[in-house]
This record gives C-alpha cells, sequence and structure tokens, in this order.
C-alpha cells in the first residue's frame, strides 16, 4: 500500500459517525437510480415496501457521511453490518434461518466481503461494538478467561531439559518460525502448543490455529482460492492463514500462532506459495508485501505480520515422504527430538502409580529396542519410538501390567511388523523381548 492510501485510510471516520439521516439517504439515492441490487441470500433491509443488501446500503451511507466517494464499510456483512442498522431505527428481515453468525449459509454476501477483507495490507478500522444482539444471531457462547501458564508447568509436563526447552524458545523467538523434528511419539505436537502458551502467557487457544498438511492439502486451503457454494456457484475465499493473519495484523501488540501438524505430509511448496518468502524474519511486515494470484487488482497485498509464529512438526520415520529441500528449509530454525524414557518418564509414572517394577522394565526394553533399530542399516535413529505412547497410564495400579501390554501388543508390535515388513521373523523376535 502507498503511503498516500495509508494516509487517507488513517483518516477515514470511524462507522460510529453513521447516522438515520445518512441511510435515509442512502436509500433515496438507490432509489433513484434504479439499478437492480443483487438481494442478500439471507439478510434483507426493508423500507417502505422495497427490500435493499444490507451491506449495499451500509455501504452507500458510509460514503455520503465520509464525503469519499471510494470508502469502503468496514464493517463484516451479515450481524456486524446488522446491527448497526437495526441500532438506528431499520428493520432487518432474514430470509432464511441461520444458525451461527459467519457461517457457510450467510451465502453470496457474506462470501465476498469475505474474500475481498481478507488482505492484512489496510489498517484495522476501529469497530462498533453493538449493544444488543439480534435474535436470528445469538452472542457466542460463554467461555472461561485463558489460564496462566508458566514455565514451571511447562517444565513439568515436558520430558526434555531446561537447557533444551530455552534453546527451542530462543529459535522460534529468532526466527518466529521453528520446526520440531524427530521419530514417531516424542511428542512433538504436545511441545508446539506448549511453546506457544510459553509466549503467550497462557492457556489462550484464541490466538492459535493448528492445521494437519495431507496429500490432498492445497494452496486453495491455506491461502486463497475459488470454491463451491451449496448451489455449486464458486466464491473466493480466503484460506487459514491470510484470516490469522489479518486477526493478528489487527492486534500488534500480542503474538499469534500457527501450528502446522505433519508438515512433510503435504506438497509444502504447492501449498505455501508465496509464504516461502514472506515467513522468514526479515521479509516481514507490509514493507515486503506481495499480490496473492486470485486477488482481484484492488485489493491491498498480503503480508505477514511480525507478531505471527509459526510452528511445524516433522515425523522423520515416514519413508513416504521427501524431505524438505533448502528452500523450505531457509525459514525455519529446527530442533530434533528423541525419544525420553530417563528420570523424567520415570518419575511421571511413579507419580501416576504405575509399579517401580513395570516403570524399570518398561524403559529398559524400549531403550534395548531403540538401540536395535538404530543399529539397522535400513532404519537407524530417525525411526526409535517415542515416549508418548507411555503418557497415559490408568488410574487403578492394578491395571498398569495389562496396560503396558496392551501397548506393546497393539501398538509397538504393528510399528515393529511394518519397520521389518521383508524380515518378519525379526519384528516377531523384538515383541517378543518387549512381551517377556
Amino acid at each position: 500500500m502507498s503511503a498516500a492510501s495509508s494516509a487517507s485510510a488513517a483518516t477515514t471516520p470511524a462507522p460510529a459517525l453513521l447516522t438515520r439521516e445518512h441511510v435515509l439517504r442512502a436509500l433515496k439515492q438507490l432509489a433513484r437510480e434504479g439499478r437492480p441490487l443483487p438481494l442478500g441470500t439471507v439478510y434483507e433491509l426493508v423500507y417502505r415496501g422495497k427490500r435493499y443488501p444490507p451491506r449495499a446500503v451500509a455501504e452507500r451511507a458510509y460514503r455520503l457521511a465520509t464525503g469519499n466517494p471510494e470508502a469502503r464499510w468496514p464493517r463484516p456483512a451479515g450481524a456486524p453490518t446488522n446491527a448497526v442498522l437495526e441500532k438506528l431505527d431499520f428493520t432487518i428481515s432474514t430470509r432464511r434461518p441461520v444458525l451461527t453468525p459467519g457461517s457457510a449459509t450467510d451465502g453470496e454476501e457474506t462470501d465476498q466481503q469475505q474474500a475481498e477483507d481478507l488482505y492484512t495490507g489496510l489498517p484495522p478500522v476501529a469497530e462498533i461494538q453493538p449493544k444488543y444482539s439480534t435474535a436470528a444471531e445469538p452472542n457466542a457462547a460463554y467461555s472461561a478467561p485463558a489460564s496462566a501458564y508458566s514455565r514451571a508447568e511447562a517444565l513439568s509436563e515436558l520430558f526434555i531439559s531446561e537447557g533444551d526447552l530455552d534453546a527451542a524458545l530462543a529459535g522460534l523467538q529468532r526466527r518466529r518460525n521453528l520446526l520440531l523434528q524427530g521419530p514417531p511419539g516424542t511428542g512433538k505436537t504436545f511441545l508446539a502448543r506448549r511453546l506457544a502458551w510459553l509466549l503467550l502467557g497462557a492457556r489462550d487457544e484464541s490466538r492459535i490455529e493448528l492445521v494437519q498438511f495431507h496429500p490432498s492439502y492445497g494452496y486453495e486451503d491455506f491461502m486463497l482460492g475459488f470454491r463451491p457454494d451449496a448451489q455449486g456457484r464458486f466464491h473466493l475465499v480466503p484460506g487459514v492463514l491470510p484470516l490469522l493473519c489479518q486477526r493478528a495484523a489487527a492486534d500488534p501488540g500480542r503474538p499469534y500462532f500457527l501450528l502446522i501438524d505433519e508438515v512433510n505430509r503435504g506438497n509444502v511448496p504447492r501449498i505455501f506459495g508465496e509464504l516461502l518468502l514472506l515467513l522468514e524474519a526479515d521479509k516481514r511486515g507490509a514493507a515486503h508485501a506481495l499480490r496473492l494470484p486470485y486477488a482481484p487488482a484492488e485489493a491491498p497485498r498480503f503480508f505477514v505480520p511480525e507478531n505471527l509464529y509459526v510452528i511445524g512438526t516433522l515425523n522423520l520415520a515416514d519413508r513416504s515422504l521427501s524431505p524438505l529441500d533448502y528452500a523450505l528449509r531457509r525459514p525455519f530454525a529446527f530442533v530434533a527430538l528423541e525419544p525420553q524414557f530417563g528420570a523424567p518418564l520415570q518419575q511421571f509414572l511413579a507419580a501416576r502409580q504405575v509399579p517401580e517394577m513395570l516403570i524399570e522394565q518398561l524403559c529398559t526394553r524400549m531403550v534395548a529396542l531403540n538401540q536395535t533399530i538404530a543399529d539397522d542399516p535400513e532404519l537407524g535413529p530417525d525411526f526409535e519410538i517415542g515416549h508418548s505412547y507411555f503418557c497415559q497410564p490408568p488410574a487403578s495400579p492394578a491395571e498398569a501390567a495389562g496396560w503396558l501390554r496392551l501397548i506393546f501388543e497393539q501398538e509397538i508390535g504393528p510399528l515393529l511388523a511394518d519397520y521389518w515388513r521383508e524380515q518378519p521373523a525379526t519384528a516377531a523376535a523384538q515383541l517378543r523381548k518387549l512381551l517377556a
């Protein structure tokens, strides 16, 4: 965005200046013009027997209020716009029932407006806080405030040393992007969420977005693309990242987090697109904004705000996946996680009343199994088995032996059979050692 545009946006009056007279003038203008307006698929403003799309009326009134014929109405379609008009004593009718604010049933009007407003190039505009809710769109359910999350709590539930925790936090704060890699069961996703909580200072899920990549996940899901509605008509719809960037850019004083599980299961170059450049720590902010391929020509350019952090996880044992190339690795700091069958896990299980003899058997046998896996030239350390398989012991100590046996038989055994697919006798021998 140019400096002139930024200055113009910064001086745009807030929507609180909108009055009933502005709306009446807008309705008269629309009636005089006689041009057919597309009716909203959910809501209509009813005035003197005629029906109008609420957001189109609000935008025309807003242009009259600001004196700027190019001004854009800064409120989303649906409840936020309806609340403003209803507060000015206009009637908003519902053409068909809606279940939740902002749901897919809001139709074309909401889809189009959401796609137009997904870019973070514009400074946030002051929002109107409606005093009353409408009958058609109830207030969101009550949620308790996020509880505080401390460093001591993290160390008590993470099986890593204090130095390793400090190193992971330092990498995340330095690069703003972190990849946690390791064998299966090493607690990568668990650690990712705790790192976010530590920088947030609370278990605040409202500022965390979790996605999981897979072979069918694409650029249109993550960034921006056309998607069909229930009638088969296509609309430009923002993906996960632009919506999160918009929230982060509007709240620059607090961090926001995107957690990506199984990063290497997706086609990362295709999914990331422009993000390969914009994720780098020195390419954040509006100065490095780019135009998205599907973006309208008049739309502001897209950028990643400085207060957005990305944490991804990589499962090193998945042989169906190719490793990340150097261009993908450059924006990230990497942290390697290993199986932890030492004192922290033993203390954790003992605190949950798992018998000491079972704890010793579990840890001794898993350490020996992982050494066998690491020494196998066709496997190696990337295929070791992590500790998270054993982090939910039963409440009763009497059930612990059966719990451990079932994990060996139902979870570890099938994994070993897959590891030694061409050597079933080896897999069976290793399982027998676990169950002895």
